[in-house]
């Protein structure tokens, strides 16, 4: 989508004044539109050029003061090898993630949260009482659902929520700039849980502290789960106007 426009760039006093091109709000809704969380991946990598385009695209977001807080480690190869290996002996032991979970879902945000749930283990054929079903379920998240990539997505131990929702930024512009190139994508907050084997695999120093996972490739279009759907509440529900 972006390959024929030339962008400005950051700090060029012409990015000022400049106009998008005609259709690329429209280039833009879709590619919002068609972002989705993909578990289930072919093998094949992404090329190492197009990954470095998508992030640094994904550079671009805008964050307090400009800091720039998130940092990422990108596992591809036989580095995605030992840290899916490592993730996998280490998974339904007591977690220790870096930074709090937070407070459970309830009321609404629970019932969104049972819909998707339901909406999964539907298109999985698993049953509520399907024990083993349930357990494979859960492994697949370790096993990285087979995607030849997977990125983890920190900041500094001393930040707190100001700082998280400069990371989130960060996030979401990634998943777009994955899905403008044609790269699905699964954000995971399964994958924080165990950070001491994150850190010790790809070398994340001490003071950085793991927040969420992102699992990407191409799309398996054979795969069950990625018949999944969700749905979104009126705007109502979410947004109010005052005039």
């Amino acid at each position: 989508m972006t390959e024929d426009l030339h962008w400005p760039e950051l700090g060029d006093p012409a990015a000022e004044t400049w106009q998008l091109p005609d259709g690329v709000a429209s280039g833009l809704e879709a590619v919002m539109r068609a972002r989705r969380s993909v578990r289930g991946f072919l093998p094949d990598p992404v090329p190492e050029s197009t990954l470095r385009r998508v992030f640094q695209l994904a550079q671009v977001a805008p964050s307090n003061c400009n800091v720039q807080p998130w940092r990422v480690y990108v596992a591809s190869g036989s580095s995605r090898d030992r840290i899916r290996a490592a993730l996998v002996e280490v998974a339904g032991q007591p977690g220790r993630p870096d930074f709090d979970r937070g407070a459970d879902f309830k009321d609404e945000y629970r019932r969104h949260q049972v819909e998707c749930a339901v909406a999964l283990y539907k298109e999985l054929g698993i049953e509520r009482r399907d024990v083993e079903g349930r357990k494979r379920a859960f492994m697949r998240n370790y096993e990285l659902f087979d995607a030849p990539h997977v990125a983890f997505v920190g900041m500094h131990k001393s930040f707190g929520s100001s700082v998280v929702v400069d990371v989130g930024i960060y996030l979401g512009h990634l998943m777009l700039a994955l899905t403008a190139h044609g790269i699905a994508s699964c954000p995971m907050g399964s994958l924080r849980s165990y950070p001491d084997v994150v850190r010790r695999e790809l070398q994340v120093p001490e003071d950085i502290g793991i927040l969420v996972g992102v699992c990407f490739g191409y799309e398996n279009p054979a795969e069950a789960a990625n018949r999944t759907r969700t749905t979104r509440e009126p705007l109502s529900a979410n947004v109010t106007f005052h005039e």
